[in-house]
């Protein structure tokens, strides 16, 4: 299976790196020839990806020695490395998400450092066996065909180890940076937990969750340099379909994210164009609930529910769009009863009129109220007597709270949407 609905749990539970996470892909699948021809395609001739089986604690995994074929390590700084990936023939979504990954990397050693995100350079992060790790992980979840991604806690280890700034303590500056907003722990003594792994998950995958319920159709474990006795050093990853998970009946459980912000000095009389915009762009939904903020400064909080692959998008939408210099991301499951569309007669025209139903039975009927209301203006008639109207037609036509969903509806028993556009092109 592969395609949009492919979902990668990434189980860094005993950390992270590069070769670690690119291991793990391609023990789950992913050819090792194709993901070279990927770095190949920034760094010609500079590295050699090898594959080979070990065990780590009495565990089987795949490892990936990436062999360094040019002398040259110079230190490269964000502009050099952005402008390998740009000039390179990767595919525009391999690139962007590998332009992603670094783009992370250098905001949290500006950070780190206090410099503009434009005088950072990379030191070992920007070695070339790096730039095959970033490259290579980000070629495998294309070739997968995955579309979302979420990790578990991360582990990030313990103590003290020496970088290109000397003996630092565990976890180093950069990781605690990218690690923001995500679950971690310690996990164990030593740098379980690179800046390069760090990156890389912190920017493919949306969130952190324990295992979440999805089909299970394939596992990868990808293995670290070293066997430490007692706690396989490895990466595991698990591919399957968790957008579309039974729940009992034809009930469906929708993997969803909801992104918030707080916004209180937007001018109001934006606020709908606003809302009809996300929705435009494909979220399930949007909404604004009244809050008050500190300082008792009246606010609303802006949410919006939509699939965990719209998130980026939307989230590029919510900062264009309104005033706000932080969004909230949250995981959910979505629950949503089964509906379907149908056309009813009023007068000489037609309305559509959805129905929600369970288990083949009609839970709630809706006629749709911007067809009913277009219907009212054509006929010059009041809008609240021609929704009253289609109400009384659709029970004529036997659409009734408590009774079997007719045989003839389209797509009963299958049909969810994630927008009201989808909804009625389902029904169509």
């Amino acid at each position: 299976m592969t395609g949009a609905g492919r979902h990668a749990w990434i189980d860094a539970g005993a950390g992270v790196a590069g070769d670690m996470l690119l291991g793990a892909l391609v023990d789950a699948g992913a050819d090792l020839d194709t993901v070279q021809l990927a770095v190949d395609a920034v760094i010609p001739g500079s590295v050699r990806l090898d594959r080979s089986t070990v065990t780590r604690a009495g565990q089987r995994a795949t490892k990936i020695d990436v062999s360094v074929l040019d002398v040259d390590r110079a230190h490269r700084d964000w502009s050099a490395i952005r402008g390998l990936l740009v000039d390179s023939s990767l595919t525009e979504g391999v690139r962007q998400k590998a332009i992603a990954v670094f783009g992370a990397l250098a905001g949290a050693e500006a950070r780190v450092h206090g410099i503009p995100v434009g005088s950072v350079h990379f030191h070992e992060v920007g070695a070339l066996d790096s730039i095959a790790d970033v490259v290579g992980v980000c070629a495998a979840f294309a070739q997968l065909g995955i579309g979302t991604a979420s990790v578990s806690p991360i582990a990030l280890g313990a103590g003290r180890t020496t970088a290109a700034h000397g003996n630092l303590p565990v976890p180093v500056p950069a990781v605690l940076q990218l690690s923001r907003g995500r679950r971690v722990r310690a996990g164990g003594d030593g740098e379980l937990t690179t800046p390069t792994g760090m990156a890389l998950v912190a920017t493919l995958a949306a969130g952190s969750e324990d295992l979440p319920l999805m089909t299970v159709d394939s596992v990868g474990v990808g293995a670290g340099t070293r066997d430490t006795d007692g706690r396989p050093n490895v990466t595991r990853i698990v591919l399957g379909d968790r957008q579309r998970i039974p729940a009992g009946g034809d009930d469906v459980a929708d993997a969803a994210t909801v992104l918030q912000a707080n916004v209180d000095d937007l001018d109001p009389r934006l606020w709908p164009g606003i809302l009809t915009r996300i929705l435009a762009a494909g979220a399930a939904d949007a909404w604004l609930v009244p809050i008050v903020m500190k300082k008792g400064r009246p606010a609303h909080t802006l949410a919006v529910l939509a699939r965990p692959d719209q998130a980026p998008a939307l989230r590029d939408l919510i900062f264009a769009e309104t005033s706000t210099i932080g969004i909230r991301e949250t995981s959910a499951r979505k629950f949503a009863l089964a509906r379907t569309w149908v056309d009813v007669p009023l007068g000489e025209a037609t309305v559509p009129v959805k129905i929600a139903h369970r288990d083949g039975v009609i839970v709630q009927v809706t006629p749709e109220f911007d067809a009913v209301e277009a219907h009212a203006i054509s006929l010059d008639r009041p809008v609240r007597v021609a929704l009253d109207e289609a109400v009384a037609a659709a029970a004529t036509a036997g659409l009734v709270t408590g009774t079997a969903v007719p045989a003839t509806a389209p797509g009963t028993g299958t049909s969810t949407s994630t927008s009201k556009s989808e909804e009625r092109q389902a029904g169509s």
